[in-house]
C-alpha cells in the first residue's frame, strides 16, 4: 500500500534524493494522516459515547490532535521546500525540524492531559458500558493506527525525515493506548474490574516518556548535533580516493535541514605538485560530492613538504610521540622555522571530544618530549578539539 500511494501521487518516485520527490512523499504522508485521523476520531467518539468511557473519548480527542499534527507535518514539508532567498540564503530546510518539534510537544501535552483525566477516573471510577460495537471500533482503530505507524516509519526512513519518525511514534503510541483501552473494556466484561483509570494512567506515562524522547531528538539538529558517523566516513573515504590527497583534517558539517548539508575540510597535498593540478583535483572532489551526494563541500588546500628529510623525520617522531600519549591524537600543518638559538616547531594537534587531558598540560607534555629529543626544539602547538 505504501509503495502504491507513493508511486501514484509522487511524480519522480522513487528518486527520494530529489528534493521535489522528497517533499511529495512528505505531502502524501501528511494527507494520509489527516484523512485517517479524522475518520478514527469520529468512530472513537461514537464508541466513547456508547460506552461512557473517558479513555475512549480521550483517545478520540487524541486522534483529532493527531490530525492537527498531520497538518503541521504537511505545512512543515511545504515550507521546508521553499527556495533560498535573501533572508535565508541556506534555504528553509530547518522548518521540517521545527514541525517535528511541534508534533513532539503535542504528544507531550496529550500525555499530560491524559494523566489528569486518568487520575480523576481513578478517584471516581465508573463502569464502562460494554458492547460488541465499541469493541469492534476499537479493534479496527488499532489496525488502522498500526498501518499508519508502519506507513510513516517506512516513508520517514525512505526520505530520512525526523518529522515522519515522530509521527510514526505517535501512531505507535495510539496503538498502545487504544489497545490498553480495549484491554480495560474486556477485563470489565469478564471480571467486573473498573481499572479504566489505572490503564489510562499507565498509557499516559508511556506517552510522556515517548514524547520527551522525541523532543530531544527534534531539538538535537536545531542545536547543532554532531554529524552522522556514516556521513563523516563517506566524506573521508571519497576524498582520500583521489590521487595526490595525503591527509584530511578540520572537517566541519553544517546541517540546514534534510538534504541541505554543507561541509568544509582541509586537504593535504604535496607541495611539489603543480598548484593548478592540485586545484583541479580539489574541484573534482567538490563537484562529485554535489552531483552524487547532494552535499556542498568547500575544501581548503594545505601544501605538505614531502621531500625534506628533516621535516619528514620530525613529523614521524611527533606523530609517534602523540600516539603514545593517546592513539587518537593526530597532528597537521607542521612547519619548522629555524633560528640562531632554537627551531620553532609550529603545528596543530587534534584531540577527540572525550580527551580528558587539559590543553595546557598536553602542550607541556609535547614540549617536554620534544626537548628530550632535541633541546633546540621549541613547540608552538595549537590544540583543536574534534567532534566528528
Amino acid at each position: 500500500m505504501t509503495e502504491f500511494l507513493l508511486k501514484s501521487f509522487v511524480k519522480g518516485y522513487p528518486d527520494t534524493k530529489n528534493p521535489a520527490v522528497r517533499t511529495g512523499c512528505g505531502n502524501v504522508a501528511g494527507a494520509v494522516g489527516i484523512v485517517c485521523n479524522l475518520l478514527l476520531c469520529g468512530f472513537k467518539f461514537l464508541a466513547g459515547v456508547l460506552t461512557s468511557s473517558v479513555a475512549i473519548s480521550a483517545d478520540a480527542v487524541n486522534n483529532l490532535s493527531d490530525a492537527s499534527s498531520s497538518i503541521i507535518t504537511l505545512l512543515g514539508f511545504r515550507m521546508a521546500a521553499k527556495p533560498a532567498d535573501a533572508e535565508h540564503p541556506y534555504g528553509h530546510g530547518r522548518t521540517e525540524y521545527l514541525s517535528g518539534l511541534a508534533v513532539s510537544v503535542m504528544i507531550l501535552l496529550i500525555g499530560l492531559e491524559l494523566v489528569k483525566t486518568s487520575i480523576e477516573k481513578i478517584q471516581h471510577p465508573q463502569a464502562i458500558s460494554t458492547g460488541w460495537l465499541p469493541l469492534l471500533i476499537l479493534a479496527v482503530s488499532i489496525l488502522v493506527k498500526l498501518w499508519m505507524a508502519l506507513f510513516n516509519y517506512t516513508v520517514g526512513k525512505k526520505i530520512e525525515s525526523s518529522t515522519l519518525q515522530a509521527t510514526a511514534a505517535d501512531s505507535r503510541n495510539d496503538v498502545i493506548s487504544t489497545g490498553a483501552v480495549l484491554l480495560a473494556t474486556i477485563l470489565q466484561m469478564v471480571f467486573g474490574w473498573k481499572i479504566d483509570g489505572w490503564i489510562g494512567l499507565a498509557v499516559a506515562i508511556f506517552i510522556l516518556y515517548s514524547g520527551w524522547g522525541l523532543i530531544k531528538e527534534a531539538v538535537a539538529p536545531l542545536l547543532g548535533q554532531a554529524p552522522d558517523p556514516e556521513l563523516v566516513n563517506q566524506i573521508v573515504e571519497v576524498t582520500r580516493s583521489y590521487p595526490g590527497v595525503l591527509g584530511i583534517h578540520d572537517l566541519i558539517v553544517h546541517d540546514y535541514g534534510p538534504g541541505r548539508q554543507f561541509a568544509s575540510l582541509h586537504v593535504e597535498m604535496g607541495a611539489d605538485v603543480d598548484v593548478l593540478e592540485s586545484h583541479n583535483i580539489i574541484d573534482q572532489i567538490e563537484r562529485r560530492f554535489l552531483k552524487d551526494y547532494n552535499l556542498h563541500v568547500i575544501i581548503h588546500y594545505d601544501p605538505v613538504i614531502k621531500d625534506n628529510g628533516e621535516m619528514q623525520q620530525t613529523r614521524e617522531f611527533l606523530s609517534m610521540a602523540l600516539k603514545k600519549l593517546d592513539p587518537r591524537l593526530t597532528l597537521h600543518d607542521l612547519r619548522m622555522v629555524p633560528g640562531p638559538s632554537h627551531t620553532n616547531l609550529i603545528f596543530d594537534v587534534v584531540t577527540p571530544h572525550d580527551f580528558e587531558m587539559q590543553d595546557c598540560r598536553l602542550k607541556a607534555e609535547i614540549q617536554q618530549i620534544a626537548k628530550n629529543k632535541n633541546p633546540q626544539w621549541n613547540c608552538m602547538v595549537t590544540v583543536e578539539h574534534s567532534f566528528v
